[in-house]
């Protein structure tokens, strides 16, 4: 179970299952994430506020995960996704797949992700033509230090274009920031998200990492914040219970997470 407290009133709720099928050699799991924007004045195009609305998007999905030989690692996620806007509201289905190679003698992890390949099934509008999928390929790698209690992580996103900074022309002529101009190094950090984790004994955990299209997505013209971008968390792993906490910036203020993982069974986790 993970709750999120955003800025703005933004909030999102986790709930998500799973369990190993002996016979099978097969992980499978069930989830549920659910997104609520807080309340919004509605109006018209002039301004005339005329009531409000909460828009809200969820997600149901069922994965399934398998070990294959000695390091390797399959998986896939099978998504409903569902979106409510007002009196605008949209569908769609998407699946996730994933391979993990894993070496436990030199503690190094490589993963290959492509998430959401699908298709819109219901149109906020009703017309036709349907919109794309926010398609996205992931690379990642993690190495733990074998003489020190200590990881390192580099995860690359959206990995099918080179470009993937958002350039609002409109915006940015109002504001008299031209953000247009992008060289190599600044598209290249954009695809990037670096972490570490060290390990205090086999109880207490501490994270931070940093994400550089958060930070550049984040900070506003003329008020940018160094912080932004960055997130770091604790978590406490028991036998049978894990709580961990988790926080990042945005300008002045700070957005919260907690998750809580447990066995059903009692079983050690």
């Amino acid at each position: 179970a993970s709750f999120n407290n955003f800025l703005a009133g933004v909030k999102n709720y986790s709930l998500s299952t799973g369990f190993h099928l002996a016979k099978a050699n097969t992980n499978l799991g069930f989830g549920i994430n659910y997104f609520n924007y807080g309340i919004i004045p509605q109006t018209d195009a002039i301004g005339y506020v005329y009531g409000t609305f909460s828009p809200n998007d969820y997600v149901v999905q069922v994965n399934a995960s398998k070990q294959y030989k000695e390091h390797f690692w399959l998986g896939s996620t099978l998504k409903f996704i569902s979106s409510s806007y007002g009196q605008y509201t949209s569908n769609g289905v998407a699946i996730d797949v994933g391979v993990t190679y894993f070496d436990t003698i030199n503690q190094l992890q490589i993963s290959v992700l492509v998430k959401n390949i699908g298709t819109q099934l219901k149109t906020y509008n009703n017309s036709d033509k349907k919109e794309e999928l926010p398609f996205d390929i992931q690379f990642g790698i993690t190495k733990r230090l074998v003489k020190a209690p200590i990881q390192f992580s580099l995860t690359a996103q959206h990995l099918q274009q080179l470009s993937i900074n958002y350039n609002d022309t409109t915006f940015n002529a109002s504001e008299g920031n031209d953000n247009s101009k992008n060289d190599l190094l600044s598209k290249t950090l954009s695809h990037l998200i670096v972490a570490s984790q060290f390990f205090i004994g086999d109880k207490l955990e501490l994270t931070a990492a940093y994400n550089f299209l958060r930070s550049r997505d984040l900070n506003a013209y003329n008020v940018s914040n160094s912080l932004n971008g960055f997130t770091m968390g604790v978590g406490v792993k028991l036998k049978k219970l894990q709580i961990r906490y988790g926080t990042g910036f945005y300008q002045r203020n700070m957005f919260h997470q907690i998750s809580l993982n447990f066995s059903w069974k009692g079983e050690n986790l």
